[in-house]
């Protein structure tokens, strides 16, 4: 059984546990079992395993302040990144009176080339850190993004910029990939929640503060300034992820501890209990292929992916609105524009505190029953979408009837508290059911995701000039109420999907 599956576990205070749970298959029919025969050597003198229940190099048994610099880490690059997604977004308008261009799909294209390069990155970085590791494909990726940045600042012609910011959104996409993967790594599953909550956080506030600190900063500075803040960010957060940040992958962590006892007792047919025998050509030919298996043949991961892709894909389109209603309608300047982003910061940062709180106390609550299941993390799901439709509507039609600026923002506030958790419960769920794979399930989901939120706003303009801003945003939220019963399916009939079409990964 594969090392994440084994922690699937709820300890008594008698130092037993229940029937270990294969989130694949299911409880299986064991006695309880002590704690310590998980970690007992095998019986084979040649396989190399963790060296006890209390094993340093276990990352599970790390120290609390370790695990949180590292989980910290990836959670800041998660918020940096997406930060760079949308903060010269309210410089548009003089990105392409610079390069005279006043052609509009290509102005909204300009911005949402980065999530599309959000889309591709994860294809094969997910993959890469299943095999090479999570530390390695950070240290590489964390320079690229820096590098592609710095290109975008200097650009000299708009092609050039578009080019260099689909691939800094490829590079960036790294810890939305690989980044539920290391908390998997470092937290058992009945804590994880918060973490995760902290970790969903970035990609999500990071589009929102990102317009506000770039809109002011293109007034004041021109445009290319933003490019160069987000070069000096990017740029401490690599030299700290080089000095900070430790390996978290447990085959990668014993298959180097296999190579360190080789050399020092010269015995050769020593091997990982983890490892699959597989070269590593052969391993990346099978790990190319996994998120994208996923997508096609669970339909647990595909029917998830496609709902948070069009939540993601709403949220952007909105995102298409706001500039033009506060500075066209409310006649705010491309400084002040940016605020208008804060309702939905708002709304998330409240969501934060309570479905963070939440997630791990109603698995805890299910595991007390004696059962624990990744399907009870899709639970604050539930309620959520109701508060993404009647966000959409009051945002829609009191901008529709110019009430007082602070109306339609309060409309965001609703729409943001019912986002965070769609997409906190999704991701921390695929980390759950699919553990040792995590990054490749997230891949899958993020590669959905990212493409929809890229394509799903060039819309935007032409939708809204033939249908206002009331029915505009009244499509978008009958499409989410259609979505309502979908969380409660996905929680009633996931487990046995998930069963059903099990994947070969």
């Amino acid at each position: 059984m594969p090392f994440f599956q084994l922690h699937h576990i709820h300890a008594n205070s008698d130092d037993t546990i229940p029937p270990v749970i294969d989130v694949e298959k299911g409880p299986k029919p064991e006695p309880l079992l002590r704690r310590s025969s998980i970690y007992e050597k095998p019986d084979d003198p040649n396989i190399v395993w963790w060296d006890g229940p209390n094993d340093p190099e276990n990352p599970r048994n790390w120290s609390t302040l370790k695990k949180n610099i590292n989980v910290g880490l990836i959670s800041l690059l998660c918020f940096i990144t997406p930060v760079a997604s949308a903060m010269f977004a309210p410089g548009i308008p003089k990105v392409m009176q610079d390069f005279h261009n006043s052609n509009d799909e290509l102005a909204s294209f300009v911005v949402s080339i980065f999530v599309l390069g959000f889309a591709i990155g994860p294809i094969i970085l997910a993959p890469l850190s299943e095999i090479y590791g999570r530390q390695i494909i950070y240290f590489i990726m964390n320079v690229l993004f820096v590098i592609f940045t710095l290109a975008c600042a200097v650009s000299s012609n708009l092609g050039m910029l578009i080019g260099f910011r689909f691939l800094a959104g490829a590079a960036g996409s790294t810890p939305l990939a690989n980044g539920g993967g290391t908390i998997s790594d470092l937290i058992e599953q009945e804590r994880r929640g918060a973490a995760m909550a902290v970790f969903a956080i970035g990609p999500l506030l990071g589009p929102v503060i990102g317009p506000v600190a770039g809109g002011f900063l293109a007034q004041a500075e021109g445009w290319r300034w933003v490019f160069w803040v987000i070069v000096i960010a990017g740029g401490l957060t690599t030299i700290l992820f080089f000095i900070l940040l430790r390996e978290t992958y447990a085959p990668v962590i014993l298959q180097r501890k296999t190579l360190r006892l080789q050399k020092q007792t010269g015995n050769l047919l020593l091997r990982s209990k983890l490892d699959n025998g597989l070269s590593a050509t052969a391993q990346l030919k099978h790990a190319i292929v996994r998120p994208a298996r996923l997508l096609l043949f669970s339909p647990i991961v595909l029917s998830l992916s496609v709902f948070q892709g069009l939540c993601f894909g709403c949220l952007y389109l909105l995102f298409t609105t706001f500039s033009t209603v506060y500075t066209e309608q409310y006649h705010w300047n491309t400084g002040k524009d940016g605020l208008s982003f804060l309702g939905l910061g708002t709304g998330l940062a409240i969501s934060l505190i309570v479905f963070g709180y939440l997630s791990d106390r109603i698995l805890k609550y299910k595991a007390g029953k004696g059962e624990l299941k990744p399907e009870y993390r899709l639970l604050p799901m539930i309620p959520a979408t109701i508060f993404i439709s009647a966000g959409l509507f009051w945002y829609g039609w009191s901008a529709q009837a110019k009430a007082h600026w602070i109306i339609p923002i309060l409309g965001t506030v609703l729409v943001g508290f019912g986002y965070l958790p769609v997409i906190m419960c999704i991701q921390t769920y695929l980390v759950d059911a699919y553990e040792t794979y995590s990054a490749s399930a997230l891949a899958a989901s993020t590669i959905l995701r990212s493409l929809m939120g890229a394509t799903i706003p060039l819309a935007g303009r032409s939708m809204y000039a033939k249908m206002g801003l009331g029915w505009g945003n009244s499509l978008l939220a009958f499409i989410t109420l259609a979505m309502l019963p979908l969380p409660w399916m996905f929680y009633r009939y996931g487990e046995g999907l998930r069963k059903r079409y099990k994947v070969d990964l």
